[in-house]
Formats: C-alpha cells, structure tokens, sequence
C-alpha cells in the first residue's frame, strides 16, 4: 500500500506525505466547510467526542472570537436577585389580591379588607 501510495503521489508531481495525512485534511476541511464535530466524529470513526475536540477544535472558524463576544454581549447579573412584584424583603406578600394562590398573608385585617372588596 505505501509503495504504491508513494508512487502515485511522486507521478502526480506531489510532495510525499503520509497517508493518515489525509485523514486529517478531510476532517479539516468538514470543519472549514462548517460541519459540526459530532458529525466530523462520526465520519472519522472516533469513539468519543473528546478526541475530535482534542485534535480539531482549534480548528472551529470563530469558536473562541464567538465565545468572547457573547460574554461582551451579556449584562453583569445583580448582587442581589429581583424581587417579584407584590413581595416584601422578608419574604410575605404585601397584597393578596393578584397574589398566589392560597392564603398567605396573615395579618388577618387585611384578609378581611380584600374579603369585602
């Protein structure tokens, strides 16, 4: 097989190279054409996901720019996360009417106002 391989790249007038060579420029080239790497896995027979990462990765166009760009993209999360309308810091409703469902305030001067109302 080497011999022959050889020969015919040598006849093509191309430099000599080594056949497992051409395995890579293929999954290159899936990857440049936009190909994602599970199906660049599946076409190259590895067993897993990883080893395609591993070797090919750094070949995804705009992977690491795309990354980057989508952390300048985000707002900074708060310290402290929002309130729900109609909640006090402690925790308990401030109005029943639009509330949950369920009794949950316990002040029962305001349970008898939105009674009657």
């Amino acid at each position: 097989m080497r011999r022959a391989f050889y020969r015919i790249l040598t006849a093509a007038g191309l430099r000599h190279i080594r056949f497992h060579d051409l395995r890579h420029t293929f999954a290159s080239l899936l990857i440049q054409q936009g190909e994602s790497l599970a199906y660049v896995r599946d076409q190259m027979g590895h067993a897993s996901i990883q080893i395609t990462v591993d070797t090919y990765g750094h070949l995804v166009p705009g992977g690491n720019r795309a990354a980057v760009d989508r952390l300048d993209d985000q707002t900074q999360p708060s310290a402290t996360p929002a309130q729900p309308e109609g909640v006090s810091e402690d925790g308990k409703w401030l109005q029943v009417v639009g509330g949950p469902p369920g009794d949950r305030t316990r002040d029962t001067l305001i349970k008898s106002q939105v009674l009657y109302h």
